[in-house]
């Protein structure tokens, strides 16, 4: 039962195995067989015998099938048995009939190749036409491009490059003749940085060549500009009663004269007037800016242009090694350096970032150390004012220009001020020689006046002011010689010439005024004072010329407040102004007169040495001649004679050179008894010297010099005449006794020279008096001698151990 009850269980199941296998594909077959293998045991068996009995019922099921349709079969090969005739006569038919219709159409045939052919030509043409219409634009727009590079119209080929590129060439890129147009444009774009490169070269060669005209014009506008504001300004002080003058008033009319002609001259230069775009064609910098703009490379043009201006621009400041030599030279020199920046300022306005204001900046910061270093040096070898004179003009409109271009120029200012001071120095080398030949020509003696005419000349050349000498009648005499008016007259030049220097220097007129006053301070203290030490101390001058120099310099002291008010005048300045420097006229002028006073001392004690040469003593006579000598009268003659020509000195210099000659006198006198080469001296020469000392203290009291209180002068001689009153009366034991006491009657003797001077006489004594053994009396005088001798050496020696 159970293998029944099994058997009747995969009977269903094989089925279903079947029905797969007759509605599946092949390729899954095999699972479902493997499920009959899996399954139970003895399945395999009984799923073949199923299979067997299926495909027995399969093959009566065809068998049946073909049963019921084979008399249809055999029906259908008879009656295609029966068509096989009628087949075979209209295959005839129809091959008949087509060759029929072959043979008739041959020539519709060639007919339609023909329009065929047409027809594929219509074709051609309408497209080769379509490719043209589309490709001639392109063939024009590069035409166009050939025409622009050949007319030098280099940006609008580059748009024309860029429209090609753009526009016209990706609608025919598939051709080869645009393909070899793409390929062209950049040698093209190459060209044309090549060629606008080249221009920008000219074109700076050109500027480099023509920066001297370029600047020159500029100075000029800008020296135009400036005059007609000074003329307009001379205009306004004129009507408001404010007129700057520099040596006289000057007429209202004179004014309107000038600023008639600065407005004639400016009304005709408006008419010549040049801009840097007249002078120079700009086009070539904004032509080639816009080509390397056009192409991208903007960056390298204006790296390229920087460079090469940066070089031209060193080339520009580098002066030539004679420019000192000439104002020709200087000007050259700014005519260049006015040129370069007046065309980088025309280029940073009228282009686009091509320099800018930090780059102008820079590159004048650079150029204008080099410029004061350069006119620092070369001006230090100019010796010339007037050339160091127009040099500052040169420097100042050189300013005022570029000033006016916006560049700052203060530094140059800075350097004027550095100039001003070498200019001065000129000056006063300048001044120096003119003092030295105004001395050089003076006679030092007062000036004669015969007439009111002559009066009058000398006063409008120098203020002198004396109503004595206005009172007295012709012919008359100023004081001061001729070289005191003329020195007075060449200050006031050289404070003009300082003048000229300060003007234009945008400083206010009090700083002006205390730089005159500075630059006249050091003539004054410097170069007059210098030269009138130099006159002072030459040998040919003489104690008249020495006494004409001290009335001289009291004079132009006098003269120092005259000068004060003339700086104040021509500078417009207030007097009461607190901050006003002085002029040092009084030290000045009161130094040369001490050394003036000096050198008269030095000069006259010089001519008593001479006179005192000439004295020829016979110092062993036995008896005096009874009179003075000779020399001494002639130099007592001289010193009378030359003081009174002191009685036009002040008194204490007088007096001090009275006192001076007679001292240095009575010294050479007292050295004359005490020469070491003096070795005798009889009684005879003692009194014969005692009369010169005589002559000199008569000399003394006749007061040659007034003012002396008392017998001032003859304390000049004391010394001499205790020591010859104590030779003459012989007192040595008054001497010996009072010595050392203050109311001595020998008390300016020193024991050295009373030594020295007895000692000459006892060897006089012991050589004249040979038999002075045999007389009394000359042995007593000689005993007494030595012990005298004796005494004042104890004396001495006494002193000597004491000190």
């Amino acid at each position: 039962m159970a293998e029944n009850g099994e058997g009747l269980g995969t009977v269903p199941e094989h089925e279903r195995i079947l029905q797969e296998i007759e509605s599946t594909d092949t390729a899954c077959v095999g699972p479902t067989l493997r499920s009959v293998y899996d399954d139970q045991p003895n399945a395999h068996k009984k799923f073949m015998e199923k299979l067997d009995a299926c495909i027995r019922n399969h093959d009566k099921e065809i068998e049946k099938m073909c049963n019921f349709h084979h008399q249809g079969f055999v029906d259908a090969i008879t009656e295609l048995l029966k068509v096989r005739t009628d087949a075979e006569k209209l295959k005839v038919q129809v091959t008949d009939t087509n060759r029929k219709f072959q043979d008739a159409g041959k020539e519709v045939i060639v007919q339609t190749e023909d329009i065929i052919r047409c027809r594929i030509q219509q074709r051609n043409i309408t497209t080769v036409v379509e490719k043209l219409q589309l490709c001639l634009p392109v063939l024009e727009m590069y035409s166009k491009l050939k025409e622009q590079m050949s007319a030098k119209r280099y940006y609008s080929a580059l748009k024309t490059m860029e429209q090609l590129e753009n526009v016209y060439f990706p609608r025919v890129s598939q051709y080869r003749f645009c393909q070899l147009m793409i390929e062209n444009l950049p040698k093209l774009r190459e060209d044309i940085k090549e060629i606008s490169m080249s221009d920008l070269k000219d074109f700076l060669e050109s500027i480099r060549k023509h920066s001297d005209k370029i600047g020159e014009t500029a100075m000029k506008q800008a020296q135009q500009q400036k005059t007609f504001s000074v003329a307009l300004q001379k205009q306004n002080r004129v009507q408001f009663g404010k007129n700057i003058h520099f040596n006289d008033r000057i007429p209202e009319e004179r004014n309107e004269v000038e600023l008639k002609r600065a407005f004639e001259e400016e009304d005709e230069n408006e008419e010549e007037v040049l801009t840097v775009q007249d002078l120079v064609d700009f086009s070539p910098v904004y032509r080639c800016l816009h080509i390397y703009s056009v192409l991208g490379d903007e960056e390298t043009f204006e790296n390229y242009y920087r460079k090469q201006r940066k070089k031209q621009a060193r080339l520009v400041l580098q002066p030539q090694s004679n420019m000192h030599e000439t104002v020709d030279g200087y000007r050259r020199y700014f005519t260049q350096i006015v040129g370069f920046f007046v065309v980088e300022d025309h280029i940073l306005h009228v282009t686009q970032g091509l320099v800018t204001r930090a780059y102008t900046d820079e590159l004048w910061n650079m150029a204008l150390s080099k410029i004061i270093a350069v006119l620092r040096a070369h001006s230090s070898y100019c010796t010339d004012p007037d050339l160091v004179l127009e040099l500052k003009n040169l420097i100042v409109l050189f300013a005022d220009t570029l000033q006016g271009y916006g560049f700052p120029v203060n530094r140059l200012f800075d350097l004027l001020f550095e100039i001003r001071e070498q200019y001065n120095e000129t000056l006063l080398k300048k001044w120096a020689g003119v003092f030295r030949d105004i001395f050089e020509e003076d006679n030092y003696s007062p000036i004669p006046i015969v007439n009111e005419e002559e009066y009058k000349v000398v006063i409008s050349k120098f203020p002198f002011q004396d109503p004595d000498l206005e009172k007295q009648s012709f012919p008359k005499k100023f004081p001061m010689s001729q070289s005191v008016p003329h020195i007075y007259i060449q200050v006031k030049e050289f404070i003009y010439a300082s003048l000229k220097f300060s003007e234009s220097l945008h400083r206010s007129s009090t700083e002006i005024d205390d730089m005159l006053r500075k630059s006249t301070n050091l003539l004054l203290t410097r170069t007059l004072s210098s030269c009138l030490l130099n006159l002072i101390r030459k040998p040919h001058i003489g104690l008249t010329e020495l006494v004409q120099i001290i009335i001289n310099t009291t004079h132009l002291e006098q003269a120092c407040r005259y000068l004060e008010d003339f700086i104040t005048n021509i500078t417009n300045i207030s007097q009461e102004t607190v901050h006003t420097t002085r002029l040092y006229g009084l030290s000045t002028f009161k130094d040369a007169r001490h050394a003036a006073e000096g050198e008269i001392y030095t000069k006259l004690n010089q001519k008593i040495d001479e006179f005192v040469q000439l004295a020829d003593y016979d110092w062993t006579m036995s008896e005096p001649d009874g009179r003075a000598s000779g020399y001494l009268m002639d130099l007592i003659n001289f010193l009378r004679s030359i003081f009174q020509v002191f009685t036009h000195l002040p008194g204490k210099v007088a007096q001090t050179a009275c006192m001076s000659a007679c001292q240095h006198l009575s010294t050479s006198l007292m050295q004359m008894l005490l020469d070491s080469e003096l070795k005798q001296i009889s009684m005879g020469a003692v009194q014969q010297f005692n009369l010169d000392v005589i002559q000199c203290e008569l000399f003394a009291s006749s007061e040659p010099v007034p003012g002396f209180q008392g017998d001032t002068l003859q304390l000049a001689f004391i010394d001499l005449r205790q020591l010859l009153d104590l030779f003459m009366v012989w007192d040595w034991s008054t001497y010996l006794a009072d010595y050392g006491q203050p109311a001595s009657k020998y008390l300016r003797v020193n024991p050295n020279t009373a030594l020295t001077l007895l000692e000459k006489m006892k060897d006089t004594s012991k050589k004249n008096n040979i038999f002075a053994q045999f007389r009394k009396n000359d042995r007593d005088k000689q005993k007494l001698i030595e012990t005298v001798v004796k005494q004042l050496r104890s004396l001495v020696n006494g002193m000597s151990q004491h000190t």
